[in-house]
């Protein structure tokens, strides 16, 4: 369970929060907490309200990804952020700490991906494979300390990256970067020998820091950014 709700914006129309790490956005499981089931308690304890609350998922992170989230407290936001993200509208911005040191040091990365439901995993496929769909991230070397502490503590090389997503393909980042030899460090579905940390297990080297979109009621544009991994 959450013990405090990092809530970063809230108004009668959407609610944007930072997901821990290992707390999935939604879940169909019963009794394992989730975003929307601790968010939706949330909004009934200040709303003051009987009856469950709207509150619609607009994107996810997987359970493992720590990151910016924003949701939509009523139908007219939900359809219009929801334009916005399917139009390219949303800026979604990540750090990640890989394996080595990708060649160019920045690039565009387009694949064609295909999900497997039973392994719940995806892999780089030929375009004219059944069901594959059309990936594309940016990422360039990044001049930060977000990871530095995982980095330090490991004995393996490695790099730090920012990352603009132009697409939303299921474990897209980490399925591309893998596949372009550099996987993410604390990735064990794609990164069967990532390095581990003294005092054990490595969390996934990955962050959603950075979040832009515009208001669905105001159409003012709204940018959040985590300065320090959560």
């Amino acid at each position: 369970m959450i013990k405090d709700m990092n809530i970063l914006y809230e108004d009668t129309q959407i609610l944007v929060c930072v997901k821990p790490a290992g707390v999935a956005t939604q879940s169909k499981r019963i009794g394992s907490p989730d975003m929307v089931s601790l968010l939706k308690n949330h909004i009934s304890m200040t709303s003051g309200k009987s009856g469950e609350p709207y509150l619609a998922v607009i994107h996810r992170l997987d359970q493992p990804v720590s990151g910016i989230l924003v949701f939509a407290k009523t139908p007219a936001a939900a359809k219009e952020l929801n334009r916005q993200l399917t139009t390219s509208g949303f800026g979604k911005h990540y750090y990640a700490l890989v394996a080595g040191t990708p060649e160019p040091p920045s690039a565009d990365l387009e694949n064609y991906l295909v999900k497997d439901a039973r392994t719940n995993t995806s892999r780089i496929c030929q375009k004219n494979t059944a069901d594959a769909k059309l990936a594309k991230l940016h990422y360039n070397l990044a001049d930060t300390t977000f990871f530095a502490d995982i980095a330090s503590a490991i004995s393996a090389t490695t790099s730090q990256l920012k990352i603009k997503l132009d697409t939303g393909r299921h474990h897209q980042i980490r399925v591309q970067l893998s596949g372009m030899g550099c996987p993410i460090i604390g990735d064990t579905k794609y990164n069967s020998d990532t390095p581990k940390l003294p005092t054990g297990r490595t969390p996934l080297c990955l962050c959603a820091y950075s979040l832009e979109f515009k208001h669905p009621v105001t159409k003012k544009q709204m940018t959040f950014s985590l300065e320090h991994y959560v």
